[in-house]
């Protein structure tokens, strides 16, 4: 079971580590203009992150439901599931574009972005929306990659897109002198070569089940239902989980440029973690799902205890990297003295978060490949109530300390609430049909 967990697992952290590289290339390259350029270019990745991260029920409702038809060896309903989620994303990706104008006043309005700041973040909105297509489609291929066992195509295609964005961000940026539209436009260019590799492997390696493909199978009312509800709770968990670091950012401007720059730069520390802590979550997606797919309890449970002593294994060589070269690691995202000095006094809570926040992200992979679809909506909910009142009930008079407090409270809640009900209403069900 160790060796099945690692086989998806470390091509999953790779992958997943591979990529924050987006925003922490963006972060560096942004990082050396000023730091307004810095705060600007954190700001637009975090509403993009807000519209993408909410449609990432497209992975993760694919994964579940494509391990479980890949344990009951469904070869149609495995090929039905991956032709109804970009049925979804081609209706998600018209309504994105329509509406790209109301997106982007809304998102500013909330972010309580500066005068100084508001055309740079125009500036990277408007080019990097025409990127939607391809991440939004790539969220169903991704899903559907994860759900079939297969961690090394997701890997192959997240590197791939690391590297274009690399070079054209850079070569855009510096050579070319585009500034942050450079940033913007290397972005777009990653995200649609990694869509045509998607698609070139998919055929390369799944082409004989394109005979299972029943147009009239992937528009029935009963199974499309079925896959809306569960993604429907995710969305909704989902929208939850981008408002918390929405809020975190809206917070941070209130605070003033030099804040939102220290924490544009500290949540890249929390992206490497939760990414790498992913790994462990997306094979922990696919393995329960295959089981509780085939039945097999036992070794679900198995999975379930072994996830987490790998994920908490992966946290605490987290933990122990931030905190011997965490000053060090701050000079990779800028080269500004104000922000590094500044962003030293906050390095103990990167220390924190991995090992508090493990937890929820396993969970997280858990309910996934059971569909249990509701249970993380609502816990989910229950949590977000706790971090923003306790925010304004106590913590906001500390601060950015508070800011930050509130936040792994918001961490640690989830997974405490996602365990509670785990022993209370899952797991006896687990039993039952053991």
């Amino acid at each position: 079971m160790n060796k099945e967990i690692l086989k998806l697992a470390i091509p999953n952290v790779i992958s997943n580590i591979s990529v924050p590289l987006l925003s922490t290339v963006d972060t560096a390259l942004m990082g050396r203009l000023s730091e307004f350029h810095l705060g600007a270019v954190g700001v637009g990745a975090m509403i993009f992150n807000f519209i993408y991260w909410n449609f990432g029920f497209l992975r993760m409702g694919t994964t579940g439901i494509t391990a479980q038809a890949y344990g009951k060896e469904d070869k149609v309903e495995i090929m039905q599931t991956l032709s109804r989620a970009c049925f979804v994303a081609v209706c998600i990706i018209c309504l994105v574009l329509v509406f790209q104008k109301p997106l982007a006043d809304i998102s500013f309005h909330l972010m309580n972005i500066s005068d100084e700041q508001c055309q740079l973040v125009k500036d990277y909105f408007y080019i990097r929306i025409w990127a939607a297509p391809a991440t939004i489609l790539l969220f169903a291929f991704l899903g559907w990659f994860f759900g079939m066992q297969n961690a090394i195509i997701p890997l192959c295609i997240t590197i791939f897109i690391n590297v274009v964005n690399i070079i054209f961000s850079y070569v855009l940026t510096y050579k070319m002198e585009m500034g942050i539209a450079g940033v913007a436009w290397g972005t777009v260019i990653a995200q649609y070569a990694g869509l045509a590799l998607a698609i070139i492997l998919f055929l390369l390696k799944y082409s004989n089940l394109l005979k299972a493909f029943s147009r009239k199978k992937t528009m029935e009312f009963v199974a499309l239902k079925k896959y809306l509800s569960i993604n429907r709770d995710i969305f909704i968990r989902t929208v939850c989980l981008t408002f918390a670091f929405g809020f975190f950012y809206a917070q941070s401007s209130k605070e003033g440029a030099l804040i939102l720059a220290v924490n544009v730069v500290l949540l890249q520390f929390v992206n490497w973690m939760s990414y790498g802590i992913d790994g462990f979550a997306y094979a922990s997606e696919s393995l329960v799902g295959k089981y509780h797919g085939a039945q097999n309890e036992n070794a679900l449970k198995r999975v379930i205890v072994l996830s987490f002593l790998w994920a908490i294994f992966l946290a605490v060589i987290y933990s122990l990297v931030y905190g011997f070269f965490g000053e060090s690691l701050l000079y990779i995202f800028t080269d500004q003295k104000d922000i590094i000095e500044k962003g030293k006094t906050f390095l103990i809570w990167m220390l924190l978060f991995p090992i508090i926040a493990t937890a929820s992200y396993i969970w997280d992979g858990v309910y996934i490949g059971l569909t249990a679809s509701r249970a993380m909506m609502q816990t989910m909910i229950v949590s977000l109530i706790i971090y923003v009142t306790s925010y304004y009930l106590g913590f906001k008079q500390l601060g950015n300390h508070g800011l930050w407090a509130a936040l792994l409270l918001f961490l640690a809640a989830r997974g405490l609430f996602q365990y509670v009900y785990y022993l209370r209403y899952l797991k006896p069900q687990l039993l039952s049909h053991s």
